[in-house]
């Protein structure tokens, strides 16, 4: 059984930025997840870090987020550090002024960067011409500090990753990119579900149909909630409109409500399954209230992992 209060590395952390888990190795992504295990176990023995003493991360917040926030803040000021929130009134990335010119900018004034925006070539120039670490907090591609709050929370349940069965019913968006990715890397199985035409990136798929094959995982995409659900150790779905689609919400909902996680989708699912969604949610759209207010729902425990999570990644990444 996987161990990872004692995890050993197998090779030295040496990544400058979180853009994408796509970036990381299995081992990477373990270290990480072991030292979240350490800071959340010494966090609750009221134990202070000054891991990040003195630093200033600066988040920039294009998409707002009352999770994101309040999770980089608190965790930052846990490690000893502070942080500055920008908004996109504040700074306009690339409209005021360009990504580059900012870049420079915000390194001669902070030690690290989050951003949560909406194109991934905003965080990806950020991290080429800045000179400190950006860190992803989401994209419309990407949600990696999600999936390794998600990872750290099958882990505490499940002490496992290998042979594990994740189902994924819903949108083939950020959320679910990541969850591939991640899922792959760890040797995990993951079986989505998604409405036809909202199925996720084919290449991204590709991709992580390949980490797969080198890690003993699987990844699958089915039609039917059930064919995902079938036997899987987790049930995971997110919203059917993310933040920027409101002006779909009628389309998408008319789409998605055959994939909403009800009682019986989680009745195809292992007896000791659990229930995770990203939050916010939304009962009687993809989850119904009796599954995330039920007794296999663990999203809270899911949400307070992301201040654990991101601890382990600030600190790994700007110390």
């Amino acid at each position: 059984m996987l161990d990872l209060d004692n995890y050993r590395a197998r090779s030295k952390f040496c990544h400058k930025h979180l853009l994408t888990l796509g970036d990381y190795s299995t081992d990477d992504i373990l270290q990480i997840l072991s030292l979240a295990i350490k800071l959340k176990k010494e966090c609750k023995a009221g134990i202070r870090h000054e891991i990040l003493k003195d630093k200033i991360l600066a988040m920039i917040f294009t998409k707002p987020s009352a999770r994101t926030r309040l999770s980089f803040e608190v965790g930052i000021r846990q490690l000893g550090g502070s942080a500055v929130y920008l908004t996109h009134a504040d700074i306009q990335l690339g409209i005021r002024e360009p990504v580059c010119d900012m870049a420079q900018v915000l390194s001669r004034y902070a030690d690290g960067i989050m951003i949560r925006t909406f194109a991934q070539a905003d965080a990806e120039g950020l991290a080429k011409f800045g000179s400190i670490p950006v860190i992803n907090g989401l994209t419309d591609l990407y949600h990696p500090c999600q999936a390794l709050a998600d990872m750290l929370t099958v882990y505490e349940y499940k002490k496992a990753f290998n042979g594990v069965k994740l189902a994924f019913i819903g949108d083939g968006n950020n959320m679910l990119n990541s969850l591939m990715i991640i899922c792959a890397k760890l040797g995990m199985s993951l079986a989505a579900a998604c409405p036809e035409n909202y199925l996720p990136d084919a290449e991204i798929t590709a991709r992580c149909i390949a980490y797969a094959a080198e890690s003993g995982g699987s990844i699958e995409i089915h039609d039917k909630p059930e064919q995902a659900a079938k036997n899987a150790d987790i049930v995971y779905t997110d919203v059917f409109a993310s933040m920027g689609q409101e002006h779909q919400h009628a389309e998408r909902l008319k789409a998605f409500m055959p994939y909403q996680v009800d009682a019986r989708v989680m009745d195809c699912a292992k007896n000791d399954a659990i229930f995770m969604h990203c939050l916010p949610a939304h009962r009687g759209e993809e989850v119904s209230a009796e599954v995330i207010d039920g007794p296999h729902s663990v999203v809270f425990d899911q949400a307070e992992n992301r201040l654990h999570a991101q601890k382990a990644v600030m600190a790994m990444l700007m110390k």
